[in-house]
């Protein structure tokens, strides 16, 4: 019996771009630990209605260990750290659908962009896309109560609809502008969008934070409650520094205006944009 070391990693090179949407959860930490070379090999992925063994999509280098790096346009691949509780997943392309779903801890980085449903329902780790992204990134499945729940999930481009839809636990921090809905039904956690929002921000807003550095139109059912300088900012602005976004947190260089809402629902909910911002 071979011995494997859980520190090791597996390389996965791309062979081709599978024609239609490869479904492959077992790309996780969780999995590879404890499995050889042979058994990496031969993990079920699946291809529509058919199975294929992980080999027959990927050239497999090492063995399992807490760190896979997968090569290639993974555009097409979804899935990937479903679930996954450690280790580190890095990406040197595009990612598919649903990566880091569920995901419990670790860290996952993409090089290039990724699709939607980023890190949904996620309970802990870290996700850093260096791209764009697209849509409900955090957020909650289609019926489900509750979405993101803990964790962080950065993008350094923009990103589409919904992003925290239903979130509760949590900081998602996007460098680009965001599309409508950002923050829907939000119930906890913090957002911060630094290129700003564009239609419906906060709509059904219970409770969290969202913080924009821009102007961006806000719903009328969001009251002014004041200008100030929040304190709690020089955490988050320490925290995300490493990621490469910026938030102004000295007095000196301004305030932020403080909104109120969402009222419709009624929620508790408060939007802060920077001070520099003209609401329109």
């Amino acid at each position: 019996m071979s011995i494997v070391n859980p520190a090791a990693g597996t390389v996965l090179t791309l062979k081709r771009p599978p024609h239609v949407p490869l479904e492959a959860e077992l790309l996780s930490p969780d999995t590879f630990v404890g499995l050889d070379h042979a058994g990496i090999r031969s993990l079920p992925v699946m291809l529509g209605k058919r199975q294929y063994r992980l080999d027959d999509f990927f050239h497999v280098d090492g063995s399992g260990g807490e760190r896979i790096e997968i090569r290639g346009d993974v555009g097409r691949v979804k899935w990937i750290g479903r679930g996954m509780s450690r280790g580190r997943i890095s990406i040197d392309g595009n990612a598919g659908m649903h990566l880091g779903a569920y995901m419990k801890g670790g860290v996952i980085t993409v090089s290039g962009h990724a699709s939607d449903w980023v890190g949904a329902e996620m309970r802990g780790g870290t996700i850093h896309v260096h791209g764009d992204a697209g849509g409900q990134i955090g957020a909650a499945y289609r019926g489900s109560l509750t979405g993101m729940n803990g964790g962080t999930i950065v993008i350094d481009g923009s990103a589409g609809m919904e992003v925290g839809m239903r979130m509760r636990r949590g900081l998602i921090a996007i460098k680009g502008k965001v599309r409508d809905f950002a923050g829907l039904q939000m119930k906890g956690g913090t957002i911060v969008l630094q290129s700003g929002g564009e239609l419906r921000t906060g709509a059904w807003m219970v409770r969290g934070t969202i913080i924009s550095l821009v102007a961006l139109p806000l719903l009328p059912t969001f009251t002014f409650a004041c200008r100030y300088q929040p304190t709690f900012l020089r955490i988050y602005a320490r925290f995300l520094e490493p990621f490469g976004v910026k938030l102004p947190i000295e007095a000196r260089e301004g305030s932020y205006c403080r909104y109120v809402g969402d009222w419709s629902v009624p929620g508790k909910g408060e939007v802060l944009v920077w001070q520099g911002a003209t609401m329109r």
